[in-house]
């Protein structure tokens, strides 16, 4: 059996210290997965996940999350949920207590966010709130020069999302989910991702982040895999569920993600942007795939001094 470790996206390495040392402690895979997710959200720094995530179009936080747990195949997510900075907790909360559903959104998310005695808070903070401000007025010209890899299907995104606000606001990095998957003592395997989804989308909008088997899918007898980038395109094409299933056909989970992301490249998608995907299977092989070079992922055992990154393959 495996020994206990994490691995993450871009993003997560504040958060895998704490995951890694419940794993140390013999605390199960689903508490570590929720523990680093909820550092995650609470990280206002992050822009793309929990309190201080961009808005929508009109100026609210919503919040998708998901976890799910590889040997029942569990699933419990939240998607455009505004008003709790701990999605990742409600998302448990809804594997745990309603386990007659997977998934809960908007009104119906928050009524049973307060049921379960989770607290309100303001999502959008005064950082957040000036740089959706200053999109309202940034020009074209001022954008150049920040566009991720697929700048051509961004800007179309962006051109369409004009006409719900006037600007894309200044972002850095890419826009994107937080993945943490987990391996615990007893060989328990654990996916969870937490994301505020792409800023100034449409209200309501909900990515792949809790729609299982897109963006995030767990089999203990395979794997576990997440996703984080255009999530339109991994709900296409099922892509952690696909990436589980290459890796049930033998393929390395590298080049499992690899494969998945040049299926959904191939894809007739106007607003095509960058997917980058991560996996992690039960006997600890691990890998990522990303859309361009220099992405990377994060693992981390008990025994390690901090997050050990390693280079994700370049899917084109």
């Amino acid at each position: 059996m495996a020994r206990p470790l994490v691995i993450g996206s871009e993003r997560s390495e504040v958060a895998l210290p704490t995951a890694t040392a419940l794993l140390a402690a013999g605390a199960s895979a689903l508490d570590a997965v929720e523990a680093a997710l909820m550092v995650c959200e609470d990280n206002l720094g992050d822009h793309y996940v929990g309190t201080g995530g961009l808005p929508n179009a009109l100026g609210v936080v919503e919040l998708d999350a998901s976890v799910m747990i590889g040997s029942t195949r569990a699933f419990g997510a939240v998607g455009a949920l505004k008003g709790f900075p701990h999605p990742i907790s409600v998302a448990r909360a809804v594997l745990d207590q309603l386990p007659q559903h997977c998934l809960l959104v908007g009104e119906g998310a928050e009524r049973f966010a307060e049921e379960s005695g989770f607290s309100r808070t303001e999502l959008l903070t005064e950082e957040s709130r000036a740089m959706f401000l200053e999109s309202l007025s940034v020009s074209p010209d001022s954008m150049e020069g920040e566009r991720t890899a697929a700048s051509e299907g961004d800007q179309r995104y962006r051109d369409a999302a004009m006409s719900l606000v006037r600007r894309f606001g200044r972002h850095d990095g890419p826009w994107g989910t937080v993945n943490v998957i987990a391996l615990d003592e007893t060989g328990e395997l654990c996916v969870g991702v937490s994301t505020s989804g792409y800023p100034f989308k449409y209200p309501g909008r909900i990515g792949d982040s809790a729609i299982c088997g897109a963006g995030n899918y767990c089999d203990l007898r395979h794997g576990g895999a997440a996703c984080t980038g255009r999530g339109e395109m991994a709900m296409r094409v099922v892509g952690a569920r696909a990436i589980v299933d290459g890796i049930a056909r033998g393929l390395e989970p590298a080049e499992s993600c690899r494969a998945m992301l040049r299926e959904a490249a191939a894809l007739d998608d106007p607003f095509a942007a960058e997917l980058r995907a991560l996996a992690l299977c039960p006997d600890g092989r691990h890998g990522g795939a990303s859309g361009q070079a220099g992405s990377t992922y994060a693992v981390m055992q008990p025994d390690d001094d901090g997050p050990q990154i390693f280079p994700r393959l370049v899917a084109n």
